[in-house]
Parts: C-alpha cells; structure tokens; sequence
C-alpha cells in the first residue's frame, strides 16, 4: 500500500485528514509533527495519531532552525503583513513543508498531505513549498479537496469518533514561539470582540507599569533586562512579560492571497515588541536613504513570506540586503508597557547616528543656522518655481 506524509497537529483538521486519507484515497498514513514552539502535548499528539490507526509517528524539534532561519530574518525585516501581522504562521509552514518533503524521500511516500482549507493562505504556503522542492510528488489536501466546512468537519468526526477539544469547537487556533492565530466561532462576526479564553499569553486586568530592556546584537535581539538569553528562551519569556501587560492582541481585517477579506485575530506579544525596538534601533543606526529604501524591502519581504513565496529568489536577494543593513543594529531599546499600550522611552547604540552637539537648541550647539537658508532656498526651488509657472499662467 502507498504511503503518505501528513503534516499532523493533532486538532480537528488534521485528526479528519487521517481517516480520509485512509478511507477515500487508501493509503497508509504516516504523521508528522514539526515542533516550532507550539508547546504541545507531543505524547498526546502521538497516541491521537495511533488511535486514528496511523502506520507511524515521526516527532522532529525545530524550534532552534525556526527561530534562526525563519524567526530572526522576520525581526531583521520588521515584518508585518499589511503593517499589523507579524506572520508567525506563515513563517512557519514553509519548514513545516520542508520537512515533509524530507521524510516523505526517508520513507518513500508518494504523496504529502496536510489539513489546510481551500480558503486560507496555508495551502499555497505548503503547496508551494513543497513543489518547489519536489515537483514530481503528489499533495493531497482533503479538506480543500472535499469542500469539507468545519461543521462537516466536526459532524465527521463525531461519526468516526474521533475527540475534539473544547477550545476546538469554540476556534481554529494555530500556535508557535513566534505566535498565536485565532479564527472562526464568534470571531467570524465582526461586532463581536474576542473572549478572554481566546488568549494564552495577553491579560487584560494588569493595570501596573513596566520596562523592559532589549540587546540586539547585528539586527538580532540577544538579551532581555541585561541577561543574556537565546533567542528561543527570549522570545518564550517576553511573550509572557509583555502578555502580562495585556499587550500582544492584533484584530484587524486582512486580504488573503486568494481575494477573501478575514477578520483575523492574532495574540504576539513578544513579536509586536521586539519589531517595534528593531524597528526604532534602526532609526538611531541607519541613514535616512537606508531606511527610506528597507521599508519598501520590508513591504515586499512581508508580503512574499504571507503569500508562501518563501522560496522564492526574491526573498532571498532581498534578505542580502537586508543582512548588510544589520552589521550596525547593535544597541538597547528599552520599552514601557501599560494596559496593552507600549513605546519606546530609551535607546542606546556604539553605531549612533545621532549628535547631540548638533541637535541640541542650547547656546554650545555647534550646528551653523545662517548655512540654512541657502540650502532652504535650493531645496524650495522646484516647487516655487512650479507655482510660480502655474501662478502665472492662470492669471
């Protein structure tokens, strides 16, 4: 019997994925699981996927190769799907289907499955992906495939009993270190705000101040209150410092590749921080034309990785510059939080561009005013010129 390689998180979509596979297309399911900071029951995972009569289990920790390869070059781009998204799962199917390309050659399947709809964004992540590392091998997508709806979904699964969680019936959720994605349920209704129970990290009755302080060391954040710490541990304890300030939430409409506009609901706490002191790390190290010219890179980098174009040559030449304009990103960043709000209140970097003998407005500034006004004038020239021009012609 063929074999197949199921992109397995152990949840509604992908427990229904194994039994179609093995009803519908007969084939022999072997699942696996890609740790990348979900912090997941992984023992649970596994007898959920042997109870479903999978052939096999295979558990890999990629945590370090997402945080490295996939986390860090995010930071180092500021990152931000429509300027809101920090594209924690988008960042994260790419591996996700690189491994299963990986294993699927091991074990000599013939196809890969995973448990995606034919609505979102993670089939052309995977699909995508997965063909541009092995055109000649099959994908299978049951749940797009079908036009399964999640009602149909969970109607199936009763019928075959297969256990779904509370939180499941409530939402489709989708975890790792970087974040947190939230959808369906109530959210699906635009008036409705998001419970509480929604969240693992944001906490909404903390009405304290605090501060927390920021190393970056070549555009990468390397310490947090002056402790050294790995990025993995880093970002796992400023999820929980700055959650604890109620900051993290992102709810805004997005367009998806596919032409649908979602209400998405995104729960990052340590991603929305550490973006917004890269971000402002750079505007202390960085000229005004370098930053000019990154945040059209930045859009475009965004925008490749949401769209699954993760393995595209793009990407990569974009990340050449981007890596070049990081050689100067060293410093600290401290951030205030407060009920969900945050800002920057203190910066410092060997690489600074900033003079304070130049900008200061006291008497021992040693900038020369009396240079402006030919450089004003010069600078206003086409402007008046063409007004002048238009001005006249109009009289």
């Amino acid at each position: 019997m063929n074999k197949v390689i199921l992109a397995f998180s152990g949840g509604l979509d992908t427990s229904v994925c194994v039994k179609y596979l093995q009803k519908l297309h007969n084939l022999d399911v072997i699942t696996l699981t890609v740790d990348v900071g979900q912090d997941d029951d992984f023992d649970e995972i596994e007898k959920i996927s042997s109870d479903l009569g999978s052939i096999d289990h295979i558990y890999i920790d990629a945590k370090e190769e997402f945080v490295n390869e996939y986390v860090a070059p995010a930071i180092k781009a500021n990152a931000l799907y429509q300027q809101e998204y920090p594209l924690a799962t988008a960042i994260a199917r790419p591996l996700i289907a690189k491994k299963s390309v990986e294993v699927a050659k091991k074990h000599d399947a013939t196809s890969i499955a995973h448990g995606c709809t034919g609505k979102g964004n993670d089939q052309i992540r995977f699909d995508i992906t997965i063909k541009s590392l092995n055109p000649n091998i099959k994908i299978i997508a049951p749940i797009r495939d079908l036009n399964l709806t999640r009602d149909k979904e969970i109607d199936f699964a009763k019928e075959n009993g297969i256990k779904i969680s509370e939180i499941s019936k409530k939402y489709s959720i989708d975890k790792n270190l970087w974040g947190r994605s939230i959808e369906g349920g109530i959210l699906e209704v635009l008036e409705n705000e998001p419970l509480e129970d929604a969240f693992e990290y944001v906490k909404f009755d903390n009405n304290s101040v605090g501060n927390v302080d920021i190393g970056f060391e070549n555009g990468v954040p390397v310490s947090i209150n002056g402790k050294k710490e790995e990025l993995p541990s880093l970002i796992d304890k400023l999820n929980r410092i700055a959650g604890s300030f109620g900051i993290g939430v992102v709810d805004h409409i997005e367009d998806r590749v596919i032409g649908i506009k979602s209400r998405e609901v995104y729960e990052a706490p340590a991603a929305l921080i550490l973006i917004r002191a890269h971000k402002d790390l750079e505007k202390l190290t960085l000229t005004s034309h370098e930053l000019r010219f990154k945040a059209m890179v930045e859009e475009q980098w965004s925008w490749l990785a949401y769209s699954g174009l993760w393995l595209d040559p793009l990407l990569s030449d974009l990340n050449q510059f981007i890596e070049k304009t990081q050689e100067r990103v060293t410093g600290k960043i401290k951030v205030k939080m407060h009920s969900g709000y945050y800002r920057v209140i203190g910066r410092e970097s060997k690489f600074s561009l900033y003079n304070k003998d130049i900008a200061t407005y006291l008497s021992n500034s040693n900038f020369d005013q009396t240079m402006a006004k030919g450089f004003v004038e010069l600078w206003g020239l086409p402007s008046i010129t063409a007004n002048t021009v238009i001005s006249d012609n109009n009289a």
